[in-house]
């Protein structure tokens, strides 16, 4: 289990500043975590195929078809500036 002092450590090592009633509950809330993780371990998991997913399902894939027409020549007549079929932006970066 982590230490407040261990605690602190590690957010000096992020760079954050922590204050101390804010480590109490970081330390809880780690310590809680890496407990879960201990209890994990312990498990025997011998015989148990690992899986990409927790349930035994496939993604419905739908077909790869197109759904709309060509908007190219109504949505460039409305543009500010178009050249060759590009849109025309205004430089931003020097």
């Amino acid at each position: 289990m982590l230490s407040l002092q261990e605690i602190a450590r590690i957010a000096e090592l992020a760079r954050l500043e922590l204050p101390e009633a804010a480590a109490r509950t970081m330390q809880a809330e780690l310590n809680g975590i890496l407990a879960m993780v201990d209890a994990m371990s312990k498990l025997d998991t011998e015989g148990v195929e690992p899986m990409s997913h927790p349930q035994q399902m496939m993604q419905p894939l739908r077909e790869d078809a197109v759904t709309e027409g060509d908007s190219r020549e109504p949505y460039q007549a409305i543009a500010p500036a178009v050249e060759d079929g590009l849109y025309l932006v205004p430089k931003v970066i020097e």
